[in-house]
């Protein structure tokens, strides 16, 4: 494995993922204070210093070394505007797992830039990181979030009923895999 790894910024052909910084704070507060984005993410819409402190935190992890290290770069647009962020979890070293999410400015919906990313995010897990699987846990009514797994390959693995309560509500969780062998070879199961 090629860890410990620290972040340096991704270019795809469209976008960079690159660390938060602190001119990120509007867009990031105008993105996380709003309740239809918030609505299938584990947190309610956040404050502006709820925002500030997630910022300060989430710019900081920049290393992936040990379990629960964590990567949430900001995904900028080909002008370097900020359109959202990924989420890259290290789930277990042993195993070679991680976790990986993301959460797209409503402007930025539908050009692409979250599958960029994404695809960014399992080249390196699969390539530089060396690991094994790659998985999402989201909420199944979050359709475009479904039919992004889907466009990365990702298998739907479970369905969890009722597997959390969350803003005043039992929720269901879908997880969503891929493996390093099926995502370098998409034919082969």
């Amino acid at each position: 494995m090629g860890l410990p790894w620290d972040f340096t910024p991704l270019h795809g052909e469209r976008i960079v993922l690159d660390t938060l910084r602190p001119d990120d704070l509007d867009a990031l507060f105008a993105m996380q204070s709003d309740p239809e984005v918030c609505r299938y993410l584990l947190y309610e819409a956040r404050s502006l210093p709820e925002v500030r402190a997630a910022l300060a935190r989430d710019a900081a992890a920049t290393r992936l070394a040990s379990p629960d290290d964590y990567l949430q770069p900001a995904i900028r647009d080909p002008e370097g505007r900020f359109a959202g962020t990924m989420y890259l979890k290290l789930e277990s070293v042993d195993d070679r797992t991680a976790e990986i999410g993301w959460i797209l400015a409503p402007w930025a919906h539908g050009r692409g830039y979250a599958s960029e990313a994404a695809r960014l995010l399992l080249d390196l897990s699969f390539g530089e990181l060396g690991l094994h699987r790659v998985y999402a846990e989201l909420d199944p009514r979050n359709s475009a979030s479904v039919a992004l797994c889907r466009r990365l390959g990702m298998r739907h693995e479970a369905h969890l009923v009722e597997h959390m309560w969350l803003k005043g509500e039992w929720t269901d969780t879908g997880v969503y895999a891929i493996l390093e062998r099926e995502w370098r070879d998409p034919g082969v199961v």
